[in-house]
């Protein structure tokens, strides 16, 4: 059976994604590629007699990319081998599309085109003659509906065909690209011969490479495509190339290139498409008077966000709290199996891996119904719409329009937010955000706030701190997130193009898609991570091991005693010099630590410490509850200014196992997540030391 590969490409929204769901069905999975840091499904069909290996690739409106999605898209076009390349285009929208169109014809592989949303383009009244567009370009263009599953046999078919009459053509030793060339002009034509040649003659590339697609890069001074390939020694050519187009034209040669591909197009589309008929009423224009109005889009987009996040966190408290009762009958049904105490084993299982990653898995229903709104929003067209109100709030401090909606959702838990940072498309604005979402007050911490804040604060005033917490928290992401844009993210700023997609009814398959895909990759990937640090924490936790004599010591007093001899409490009483200036003692350095694994247990932690046994962070606060124990002992053993450094540590400190596990999977670096992990811990020393320090002076 012959073997195809098949590269998916196409601008953004123009509907790749559902296309190669048409096309592949279920039968997908992610690829990893070297150097590669953007996750490409791979889906792989037979038709035909035909195996084919599809890749969809992030959406790119240009081979001159601009940004890590786009660098990704290209690379892997002309490094990975591949037969043919189907160029998704928005038959709504044909003149913007056949930009990437004819880059691609430049660049010699076969090609097809896939006229997605041609229904669409119908109702508006768009006609679009696919046999003169077919000979205009020199490549078949075929007419498709994927939300529909329409034109799916004919794609695939003319993708095959396509690839057959690319090897006739090699077999006559003539290169593709010289088949289809962009008329650019006498001048223009005779600088492309020059680099061209000069190419040819220095073997600087090979015999199967695209000479002409590598002159017209060097024209337009593609620095990236120079420095990868290597293509230093044609730029004396290419400058004196650029020079003289630049005297003949009064313009640079980048810009020459691009107005005479715009003109071919716009000539293309004139001759190709026609408009008959009444065109159809434009609901989107009509959304869009209200949806990206400066106050009443801005209104509906805090209502709308509003009515996610209550519904990500509200709906999903109910699924959470079965999966925590299902996750504690586990354990105790697993630890009943021992018929004396279990010892180390059962404490392993049940205390290290089931508790460790039950704390993860229990916010499975949340990223589901996150991605769930995701999709929805990504999929019917507002998503382009959020991001355009919130960028130029978001942009004045270095931050994408999209990252308010990860922002958002940290408030409720840090690792779906995170993993929600995928909606951004330029790397560098992904990891600015990914690197200060800590910072927003996730629900792991409102345990440490209820309990300290009641502890050391009057009634009148325990709102307004728990107010001043989140505040404190976005007002430091914001200033963090200007120093890395300055620093160590810095770099040129990409425009803000934005492309307001119509509004459309989501695919139901495609929601459904990528929601479990998203899902599915948490569960496998976060927990499998979760569940080596959570076996950590409690062998850190646990050994050296101290033995228990029940006759001097009660339960409680030997679990105050275990944990100071654990190396958790070691490292503790060593830490404790160093937090001391920030007014911790060794009792609140141990409980931070072993509170890595998940905020909320700092509670239990303290609990121990003070011998009053496990606390649990959902206990009911009467006078008699351990909570309540807990409260009046710190209320006696700290002055309110510690408590004030505490809250402050927790808010911007030592981010949890899940954090720094689901920020190595997004960032496919240990090198960000444990920088994320210092870094916001040694800023929550800092202010930590600071507030302590001169409070010290007045109070």
């Amino acid at each position: 059976m012959e073997q195809l590969s098949v590269a998916l490409t196409g601008n953004p929204n123009t509907g790749k994604t559902t296309t190669f769901n048409m096309l592949t069905g279920a039968r997908q999975h992610v690829a990893n590629y070297p150097g590669v840091t953007i996750d490409i499904a791979e889906g792989r069909i037979e038709h035909n007699d035909t195996a084919l290996t599809i890749s969809d690739l992030p959406g790119t409106y240009s081979l001159a990319a601009s940004s890590e999605d786009e660098r990704v898209a290209r690379n892997f076009l002309i490094e990975v081998p591949t037969d043919v390349v189907i160029d998704v285009v928005d038959a709504t929208n044909l003149e913007r599309n056949l930009y990437l169109a004819l880059q691609l014809i430049e660049f010699g592989k076969p090609l097809v085109l896939s006229l997605n949303l041609s229904d669409a383009a119908s109702r508006q009244g768009l006609e679009i003659d696919t046999t003169a567009l077919s000979e205009a370009l020199g490549v078949p263009c075929i007419p498709t509906v994927a939300s529909k599953r329409q034109g799916r046999s004919a794609l695939l078919d003319s993708a095959i065909e396509e690839v057959r009459r690319h090897r006739q053509m090699v077999g006559h030793h003539k290169h593709p690209s010289e088949r289809n060339r962009v008329p650019y002009g006498e001048e223009i034509e005779a600088q492309i011969r020059s680099v061209q040649d000069h190419l040819i003659h220095s073997d600087l590339i090979g015999k199967d490479h695209p000479a002409r697609w590598y002159a017209l890069k060097l024209l337009e001074d593609d620095r990236q495509i120079i420095e990868r390939y290597h293509l230093d020694e044609a730029l004396a050519v290419a400058a004196k190339a650029r020079a003289a187009l630049e005297a003949h034209h009064g313009s640079d040669a980048a810009s020459v290139i691009r107005a005479r591909r715009l003109a071919v197009i716009a000539e293309i589309c004139r001759r190709c498409v026609r408009t008959v008929g009444a065109q159809a009423v434009d609901h989107t224009e009509r959304l869009d008077r209200v949806l990206t109005h400066p106050v009443l889009g801005m209104i509906s987009f805090l209502a709308m966000m509003f009515v996610i996040f209550q519904a990500v966190f509200l709906l999903g408290a109910y699924p959470m709290e079965w999966l925590e009762e299902g996750f504690e009958a586990l354990g105790g049904w697993v630890g009943s199996l021992w018929t004396d105490d279990g010892g180390l084993l059962r404490s392993l299982v049940v205390d290290g891996m089931i508790t460790g990653v039950g704390e993860v898995l229990v916010f499975t229903p949340n990223i589901l119904l996150l991605f769930l709104a995701i999709a929805l929003l990504e999929a019917s067209g507002y998503m382009s719409r959020a991001a355009f109100l919130m960028d130029r709030y978001m942009h004045r401090v270095g931050l994408h329009g999209k990252s308010f909606i990860p922002m958002l959702v940290g408030f409720g838990c840090t690792v779906p937010a995170i993993m929600a940072t995928r909606i951004l498309e330029n790397r560098r604005d992904r990891l600015t955000t990914i690197m200060v979402l800590p910072l927003m007050s996730c629900g792991a911490r409102i345990p440490i706030y209820a309990l300290l804040i009641p502890c050391f604060f009057p009634p009148a005033w325990q709102g307004t701190v728990f107010f001043g917490l989140y505040c404190a928290g976005i007002l430091l992401a914001i200033a963090l997130a200007m120093l890395l844009k300055g620093t160590l993210l810095r770099g040129e700023t990409p425009h803000f193009l934005l492309e307001l997609p119509s509004y459309r009814r989501p695919a139901l398959r495609d929601v459904a898609y990528f929601t479990g895909q998203r899902t599915w990759q948490y569960i496998k990937k976060a927990g499998t991570i979760i569940l080596a640090a959570a076996v950590i924490i409690w062998a850190l936790g646990t050994f050296p091991r101290l033995e228990h004599d029940e006759e001097t010591m009660d339960e409680a007093a030997y679990q105050e005693a275990a944990l100071r001899h654990s190396v958790i409490g070691r490292v503790g009483a060593g830490l404790q010099p160093i937090m001391a200036p920030a007014g911790f003692d060794e009792r609140l350095t141990t409980a931070f630590i072993g509170a890595s694994a998940a905020k909320e247990v700092f509670v239990t932690q303290m609990g121990i410490i003070f011998a009053l046994g496990e606390i649990d962070p959902e206990d009911d606060d009467d006078d008699s509850s351990a909570r309540a124990q807990l409260r009046a002992r710190l209320r006696a053993e700290y002055p309110p200014l510690v408590g004030i450094c505490v809250l402050l540590f927790a808010l911007i400190g030592t981010p949890c196992v899940a954090t720094l596990a689901i920020t190595r999977r997004e960032t496919r670096s240990w090198t960000w997540a444990i920088g994320q992990w210092v870094g916001l811990t040694l800023v929550a020393y800092l202010v930590a030391v600071l507030v302590y320090q001169i409070g010290s002076i007045w109070w």
